[in-house]
């Protein structure tokens, strides 16, 4: 096995494009091991509807990144406190969905610490009825990868914070989150460490000790083609937002200037149909609003920049710009 040391970089989009880099490209029957730390960012799975997974008032206020993978699976938070592992091998077949093969190393490292931790359910790490893990998996062209996390001192309450978008107000087919009661490794630990000496440890043990890690060592034409790639598609609205399945949104909510019945379709990201129903009082035209949002991307961003300048008490009264925001995502 080769290690691959991504310089310390942060940047989720780009360690996710160093990802699949590495498995479309740098090819070989060596198995390869990349970890990386993000910094805070909400990682979406390849089917989901994003704006069903994150709270993006939440998000945008924290600046926290969204960015959707290739792998399947349920929409994950990631910051400084939490190290992620990826073993990327040659599909032989027989490995994709055996999570324990790839998962065993990584379980074994963390009971060396003292962390009495097992693999639990399809593709959980756990320590008793607390998650401290979660794994996905991507194959393609006799080539994948398992990646996981590994919450070693994440902050909790923006895990929480995150992911928490309301979920009466989103009808889709796709692929939901399942939420499990999670815990930090450090609660565990016998002896406090930090995140690098946590993952000198962990990769200590994965290698067996080795006093050298044998490394896999990119050229700059390698990183520059990563830096496309990450530009290409995982900074692009196009993957993280427009690729979500189609679904309707329904608000309904009560404001100072009257109650509110947001109805919306969405898809591949923009608004396709939109209605207002409500008892506010406003002397413009409702159907201006809706053809307004009509083709709109559904994200706070755009909704903010096309209001904008927009008188919002002509139409509905005393409503500010952030309630009507609220209203719509």
């Amino acid at each position: 096995m080769l290690f691959i040391d991504n310089g310390g970089g942060n940047d989720p989009a780009l360690n996710l494009a160093l990802e699949e880099y590495t498995l479309r490209r740098l090819s070989g029957d060596e198995p390869i091991l990349l970890f990386y730390i993000n910094k805070p960012s909400i990682i979406i799975g390849k089917n989901q509807n994003t704006a069903e997974e994150v709270n993006s008032a939440y998000t945008e206020a924290h600046s926290i990144d969204v960015v959707r993978r290739l792998s399947g699976g349920g929409a994950v938070y990631h910051d400084l406190g939490n190290l992620n592992f990826s073993f990327i091998t040659q599909d032989d077949g027989n490995s994709f969905h055996n999570f324990r093969k790839f998962t065993e190393p990584v379980v074994k490292a963390l009971r060396d610490m003292g962390v009495d931790a097992e693999l639990s359910g399809r593709n959980d790490i756990q320590v008793g009825e607390r998650k401290i893990s979660g794994n996905a998996m991507f194959a393609t062209g006799g080539r994948m990868f398992c990646h996981g996390t590994l919450l070693f001192d994440s902050h909790m309450e923006d895990v929480s914070a995150a992911l928490k978008p309301n979920p009466l107000k989103f009808e889709s087919k796709a692929t939901k989150s399942i939420r499990a009661r999670v815990a930090n490794i450090s609660e565990f630990l016998a002896e406090p460490m930090t995140i690098e000496q946590f993952r000198s440890r962990i990769l200590a043990s994965i290698f067996g000790g080795a006093s050298e890690i044998p490394q896999l060592r990119l050229t700059e034409a390698d990183w520059e083609a990563v830096r496309q790639l990450a530009d290409r598609r995982y900074r692009s609205w196009d993957w993280n937002y427009g690729l979500s399945p189609a679904f309707n949104v329904r608000q309904h909510k009560r404001l100072p200037a009257g109650t509110f019945d947001i109805r919306m379709d969405v898809q591949e990201g923009r608004i396709s149909e939109a209605a207002v129903y409500g008892d506010f009082f406003g002397r413009g035209e409702i159907g201006d609003v809706t053809e307004m949002l009509q083709g709109l991307r559904y994200d706070r961003e755009s909704l903010a920049a096309a209001f904008e300048g927009v008188d919002l008490t002509f139409y509905f009264g005393a409503v500010t710009m952030d309630e009507w925001l609220d209203l719509l995502i």
